[in-house]
């Protein structure tokens, strides 16, 4: 596992994931319309990750709502509550590259023992109660975990949801995922071939472009 040591959040860990896939944007990669055309979500990553190459800048903060805010600041209480319920410890990541694919990468919300890795999401109250109800990982966390997992090369990600509002009995949700091999494999070819229409479009819009004459031309 190639992990790039930088702090979560900093501007050195938004450098660091400049023009490439991360694990948090895979489900754009993924999406189709149900006509099964590109969905607008996949459309604009693509732009996203062509302007970060060619500027070598990455893309400016997107928004952040209230609720993002402040499942950022309960997030460690909710990595302690489940150090405490799960008796392990959770190791902190700065970004994790893809073994084979360098431009596809994951900050993973912690490293757990030898083979582990967690997803921590801190919800609304009625969506918390929805995932402790159905019992299950959400579809919806389902390719973003695989692709931490496919980064990482760990074999496992518990998913954990954490409802402070509710009683402590309830506070904590946590169900494991296991790696699925044929998904990553999907995952990855189309993590590929999305890359290779970035780099298909950035040919194409240098081919457009005319060659400056060279300013001092009518000097020499």
């Amino acid at each position: 596992m190639q992990i790039i040591d930088v702090i979560q959040g900093t501007q050195e860990w938004k450098q660091a994931r400049c023009g490439r896939v991360t694990s948090s944007r895979v489900s754009d990669v993924l999406a189709t319309l149900k006509n099964g055309g590109e969905a607008a979500s996949r459309k604009n990553y693509r732009a996203q990750l062509i302007a970060e190459i060619l500027t070598g800048q990455p893309a400016e903060d997107q928004y952040i709502s209230q609720a993002m805010a402040y499942g950022t600041e309960i997030e460690p209480f909710a990595r302690a509550a489940y150090e405490l319920n799960q008796d392990a410890v959770v190791d902190s990541i700065g970004f994790a590259i893809h073994p084979t694919i360098n431009r596809f990468g994951a900050s993973c919300d912690g490293l757990v023992g030898d083979n582990g890795l967690v997803e921590i999401k801190v919800p609304n109250t009625a969506t918390h109660i929805d995932y402790i109800l159905a019992g299950t990982v959400p579809a919806d966390y389902q390719s973003q975990m695989l692709a931490e997992m496919a980064c990482t090369g760990r074999q496992w990600c518990d998913f954990v949801s954490f409802g402070p509002r509710l009683p402590r009995h309830l506070q904590l949700f946590v169900r494991r995922f296991l790696r699925d091999e044929t998904r990553i494999a999907e995952i990855e070819a189309k993590v590929q071939k999305f890359l290779a229409e970035v780099d298909d479009v950035i040919f194409r819009l240098d081919a457009t472009v005319p060659i400056e004459e060279n300013p001092r031309s009518d000097s020499l």
